[in-house]
């Protein structure tokens, strides 16, 4: 089984529900597919048992020894990324125009390395994670090379919670992609209705189960009524519905799940949307 918890926008409150319901879980394997900010593993401290080197893109590179210096590299790029023959690693696309144009051959595309990639035993176990190098963008690929280190050390029909990356983007598809539940986290505002739309229309190509996480619901409870009269047209569940409660910021603070507090209400509403989506699944 795979939940995967994600949002339309950043900032709803996902990596808060997936820390929490990995506790509820307990012996879980978490992937935090939030490749571009990971911080999953700072709620579930750790042992690294293995590390890798990811290379998730090429550069070009010029053999200065071959050049004849026409310069015909330099006009093709789009992105400026080569200065009298030298190739700024950070612009560079890896697109291979360069490559078609040189006569001499004087140019090819080398793998770089994008990230370093764990598994962290942590007690109550593995999490799948990724720390980026500096300059280095989030890709679907590291993402899905992250939920094939975790299907690799985990037994058939064990839990998997997926931490995704919010929007709709690259990463986001490969997060969703093969899995069960979908668990949207979203907020009661108007942006927050729109991002839900917009997430949910990419769940349905994926024909992946949808179920709705509202996180401090009793902000704006016209907004909330009315992303709860959307998911009753949708015929999707509302699994869960967290007030607003200062003990998450208190939490976050000392870098514990919320489910450590147990005068917490946001504990309580994300005990109750455990037992539902166990229920539903």
């Amino acid at each position: 089984m795979v939940i995967s918890v994600l949002s339309g926008k950043g900032g709803t409150g996902k990596t808060t529900v997936a820390a929490a319901l990995s506790e509820l879980a307990q012996h879980v394997t978490q992937i935090d597919c939030d490749v571009d900010a990971p911080n999953l593993s700072l709620f579930h401290r750790g042992t690294d048992v293995e590390r890798k080197n990811f290379y998730g893109s090429m550069k070009a590179r010029i053999n200065k020894d071959l050049c004849t210096f026409c310069g015909r590299c330099e006009e093709i790029c789009k992105f400026g990324a080569i200065r009298d023959l030298t190739v700024n690693q950070f612009q560079c696309e890896g697109c291979g125009a360069c490559t078609l144009v040189c006569s001499q051959n004087a140019i090819c595309l080398e793998e770089e390395k994008t990230a370093d990639t764990f598994l962290t035993e942590t007690g109550k176990g593995i999490i799948s994670r990724a720390e980026m190098e500096i300059g280095s963008d989030g890709s679907g690929k590291l993402v899905t090379q992250l939920r094939t280190n975790a299907k690799k050390i985990t037994q058939k029909d064990s839990l998997q919670i997926i931490d995704g990356s919010p929007g709709i983007g690259c990463a986001v598809i490969a997060s969703i992609t093969d899995t069960d539940v979908a668990l949207i986290v979203t907020e009661p505002t108007r942006s927050g209705l729109d991002d839900l739309k917009r997430i949910l229309e990419l769940s349905e190509h994926f024909e992946t189960q949808v179920l709705i996480c509202i996180n401090k619901y009793d902000i704006n409870l016209d907004m909330t009524a009315q992303i709860k009269r959307f998911a009753e047209e949708k015929k999707l569940f509302v699994a869960g519905e967290v007030p607003f409660d200062p003990l998450v910021m208190k939490a976050v603070n000392a870098l514990k799940p919320i489910t450590d507090f147990e005068e917490s209400t946001a504990r309580k509403a994300i005990e109750d949307m455990w037992n539902f989506i166990t229920h539903v699944i």
